[in-house]
């Protein structure tokens, strides 16, 4: 997933197209007012319908690295334990290292 598409309320009349293609596409928007945000687009996807509207948005927001795994499991009203089995259901993986930053985690360890 990507990271959040962010659009000023004056920007929808010019870019509602991609916002609306972002959400096709599964994509998290975040609609902004006077730098304050004041509306997530959510998709509606087979993800919102078997989990809900908490459980998708911190799973797409986890997903594009926007919040750690404690912090999406608070939006999601999990424990991060119970967090961590969604994300195994969902085929997410809790855990995003690269192999050379986890090579380099090791060599610290």
């Amino acid at each position: 997933m990507k990271n959040l598409d962010v659009f000023t309320t004056q920007d929808l009349r010019q870019r509602f197209g991609e916002l609306l293609s972002d959400a096709q596409r599964g994509q998290l928007s975040l609609i902004m007012e006077n730098d304050r945000p004041v509306i997530i687009a959510i998709p509606f996807d087979q993800r919102l319908l078997e989990n809900g509207v908490h459980r998708a948005l911190a799973l797409n927001l986890f997903e594009a690295g926007q919040l750690s795994l404690v912090q999406a499991a608070k939006v999601a009203a999990l424990s991060p334990e119970a967090f961590m089995e969604v994300l195994e259901e969902t085929d997410i993986s809790a855990v995003d290292y690269p192999p050379e930053e986890l090579t380099g985690e090791l060599e610290v360890a």
